[in-house]
């Protein structure tokens, strides 16, 4: 064996617990940062629309891991409308979570969206995911194809989408310019990319 030969070693596991929402984007940004160690684990992205279910499931999923001798934790998760319930649980664990409030603000950038929030407050926002399940993950769960009525109690406060496009896909855009004509609300689209995701993935998985 020739002793000059330099081992290598793998970077150590990194756990991410996520939103089934943004399971694409961060396959994506590990693939673009040869972050090949990171070890994706998505928990179902309906949770979007049960926030209270979001806490204790991040709860179960870091027992999990931790269970498994896995010792680097990041969720995958903003707020998300649980209240602070998640930071809790977070801070329980001793791991962290992405910044802000909800995945459209870390899209858009936190600063940003929090600069724009006054003229963007009656928006919708939606996504690559939204766009890319508009009729599954919007439409049949809110009831709006058997009752178109309940549109505008859902979206009568809202003046305009918002479509935050992580890619530059003209197919999705047309899903996404479909679907604010489905609501009755003016459409705009802004390219983002992955935002803030970016640094949040790429710190939670340098080397200690």
């Amino acid at each position: 064996m020739n002793a000059s030969r330099k081992s290598t070693k793998s970077p150590e596991i990194v756990r991410v617990i996520a939103c089934g929402m943004i399971a694409r984007e961060i396959l994506a940004i590990r693939e673009q940062f040869g972050l090949e160690h990171i070890d994706l684990k998505c928990l179902p992205a309906i949770y979007h629309h049960y926030p209270d279910k979001i806490a204790p499931s991040v709860d179960r999923a870091i027992f999990k891991a931790k269970a498994e001798g896995i010792t680097r934790i990041f969720v995958g998760y903003a707020d998300c409308g649980t209240g602070g319930m998640l930071d809790r649980v977070c801070e329980k664990h001793g791991v962290e979570r992405i910044a802000g409030p909800h995945c459209f603000s870390f899209y858009a950038g936190n600063e940003a969206f929090s600069s724009q929030w006054d003229d963007d407050m009656t928006s919708f926002f939606m996504t690559d995911f939204l766009a890319r399940h508009f009729e599954a993950f919007m439409v049949k769960p809110l009831g709006l194809d058997r009752h178109p009525e309940l549109r505008d109690m859902y979206f009568g406060n809202y003046t305009k989408m918002i479509y935050m496009a992580q890619t530059d896909d003209p197919k999705l855009s047309a899903k996404a310019e479909r679907a604010a004509a489905f609501l009755g609300l003016a459409y705009e689209r802004r390219l983002t990319g992955y935002g803030d995701l970016v640094p949040a993935l790429t710190s939670a998985a340098a080397p200690d």
